[in-house]
């Protein structure tokens, strides 16, 4: 790791300062049309061979080393969110209602680092390097299966990925063995009764009183139909109906999420909660569609990928650098690419209390430590090295 650590601080810089372009310029899902140019524009700048449009607005960069050798992908996501930036700095979002609320303009300034560190030594690489900048990752069907349908993984052994994460303090690294990330399902209920006046109750069929019991009617999910010791959670996080206070609403609509790590109950909660709201509205006289979406699997960490984590986060990060994640219940399309070959998934601290860097992601005032990015770049690099050097050809 020595070789590359005075590479790493030399590039830091530029990658603070591709992170705050970026940040300026935030791009929905689908939308990342100038993100990917710009970075298309930077691999071609230092010649390396990149394909662009690889499952929309995706690039695949590829390195090849001076010897022989297995092949090691790195990823980042480029997609911002529908989100006001509120932050009051130099680099604050420029789009109105749209800012990087999450940090991928920071991992893809990460990646964008290690390919030209990676790019300059090559020589001193004994296998290959593919890169992987990846649209969509906040919006289902994401990014990643569509990289994947386009070959995105062709030849490639092992994948790894980092977020950088503000709920962890800058200087350590965060991986676990198995599920580390839940699988995020959305749903839609639309309920339909009858709507009368709000003085005239037994003329109608309330779609506000039967959209409150199924609120409610959904907790018991979690605290009486699921395995205590499953993590499960099911949020409404939508509930709209009525236009006027004496109208009785006749529609409503509730949108939420469910999350689980186990794919059995994950089955069995969503046939539980189809069955709570098809019953509770036909005993209140109502009617009821609902569009289950199954959106991101669990993320898991393959056993082996996650034991050379430990050592590479040791080595770059010093022997405090390498921690255990807890479940985290936020979902990721990344677990895609692990459903396909092996791989893991980490977190590089990156909030600071001191600096007042202590907003949530998704948050109108989130930001990330900088620094953080410094922490990640020598994560990948290390975490490559290892790989290489374990499978190297037989010469």
């Amino acid at each position: 790791m020595s070789r590359w650590s005075e590479a790493v601080e030399a590039v830091y810089p530029d990658m603070v300062k591709w992170r705050r372009y970026l940040h300026m310029n935030p791009e929905l899902s689908f939308q990342e049309s100038q993100t990917a140019a710009f970075v298309a524009s930077l691999l071609q700048e230092w010649g390396i061979e990149a394909r662009t449009g690889v499952g929309g607005h995706g690039i695949v960069a590829r390195i090849e080393g001076a010897a022989k050798g297995p092949t090691v992908a790195l990823r980042a996501d480029m997609d911002a969110l529908p989100i006001q930036d509120e932050k009051s700095c130099e680099y604050a979002s420029k789009v109105p209602g749209v800012m990087h609320a999450c940090g991928h303009d920071a991992h893809t300034a990460t990646l964008l680092g290690v390919a030209k560190l990676m790019n300059e030594h090559r020589d001193q690489l004994a296998g290959n390097v593919v890169f992987l900048f990846q649209p969509a990752e906040e919006t289902t069907p994401g990014g990643a299966i569509e990289m994947i349908r386009d070959g995105a993984l062709e030849g490639v052994d092992v994948i790894y990925g980092i977020h950088l994460w503000t709920p962890f303090e800058t200087g350590a690294a965060y991986c676990k063995p198995g599920a580390i990330m839940a699988a995020a399902d959305e749903f839609i209920i639309e309920i339909k009764g009858k709507g009368g006046h709000g003085g005239l109750p037994h003329q109608t069929v309330d779609s506000i009183y039967v959209a409150s019991q199924l609120v409610v009617n959904f907790q018991g999910i979690v605290s009486r139909f699921s395995d205590p010791t499953q993590p499960c959670v099911v949020t409404v996080g939508s509930f709209h109906s009525g236009t006027s206070f004496n109208v009785i609403a006749e529609t409503a609509t509730l949108k939420g999420t469910v999350r689980t790590f186990d794919p059995e109950l994950r089955l069995q909660v969503k046939r539980r909660l189809e069955d709570i709201a098809e019953y509770t509205c036909r005993m209140n006289g109502a009617e009821c569609a609902i569009k289950y979406n199954l959106g991101y699997p669990p993320v898991i960490n393959h056993a082996a990928e996650e034991e050379r984590f430990r050592r590479a986060a040791a080595a770059a990060l010093g022997e405090q650098g390498a921690r255990t994640s807890p479940l985290i219940m936020a979902g990721e399309d990344y677990a895609y690419y692990l459903e396909r070959i092996p791989g893991c998934f980490m977190f590089v601290g990156a909030g600071h209390k001191e600096r007042g860097i202590v907003h949530p992601h998704h948050h109108p005032r989130f930001d990330i430590d900088e620094i953080a990015m410094h922490h990640a770049a020598k994560l990948f690099i290390r975490m490559t090295e290892d790989y290489l050097a374990e499978h190297a050809y037989s010469r």
